[in-house]
């Protein structure tokens, strides 16, 4: 992950880099998506596989009508460019179910699970494996 601001402090060397990780096979996602310069421009410059929408868009989801207008933006610029969207902060289930009828790819945040030791994330991810 890269954040928006980050790219914008050298985007050439960025670029550069980013391009050289990509020849590696190493999929990159722009991190913190429209909090930041929100440059289009480089979208189609950098070769990144996913667009992650900031939670600050995702907290006022399904009700708020500005950020709804922003996820579904971003959900169809990413799309149109061949990019995958991550909605991260998803904390609710009508935020989850909004999502998914969006056609968001992934989703994270604190409803599937909150930060744990790699022993417990090995526990956990052996019984979501076993629910499908």
């Amino acid at each position: 992950e890269i954040t928006e601001s980050i790219i914008m402090t050298n985007l050439e060397a960025i670029e550069k880099g980013l391009n050289l990780l990509k020849k590696e096979g190493v999929l990159t996602v722009i991190d913190d998506f429209g909090t930041g310069y929100s440059s289009l421009s480089y979208l189609k410059r950098l070769p990144s596989y996913a667009l992650k929408i900031d939670r600050s868009f995702i907290k006022g989801l399904p009700d708020d009508n500005d950020d709804i207008a922003i996820v579904d933006a971003i959900i169809a610029m990413a799309g149109s460019l061949g990019k995958k969207t991550i909605a991260e902060g998803v904390e609710t289930k009508e935020q989850l179910e909004f999502l998914k009828k969006r056609a968001c790819d992934m989703i994270q945040g604190f409803y599937f699970a909150k930060p744990m030791p790699a022993t417990e994330f090995e526990k956990f991810y052996t019984n979501f494996r076993k629910r499908g």
